[in-house]
């Protein structure tokens, strides 16, 4: 099952920019972005904790895991 990290839509819901969390937690823009861009292979324990500590979200409502199966058709 692929993990897929919600950062994105979590930003959008809160209306808040990449570039204003990178600053918050005071890392580069383009960490920010490759996780909003779901663009990662790996990624820091640290770096996620950080990010729901910054967010004040669960590490549940960052990460989801995908169901690699297609539903079948109707």
């Amino acid at each position: 099952m692929p993990i897929r990290i919600r950062l994105k839509e979590i930003l959008a819901e809160r209306d808040m920019s990449q570039r204003e969390l990178a600053r918050l937690m005071n890392v580069r823009p383009n960490t920010i972005n490759r996780l909003c861009n779901d663009n990662v292979t790996t990624a820091f324990f640290e770096t996620l904790e950080h990010i729901c500590k910054t967010l004040n979200i669960g590490l549940h409502e960052l990460l989801i895991m995908e169901d690699d199966q297609i539903p079948p058709s109707e």
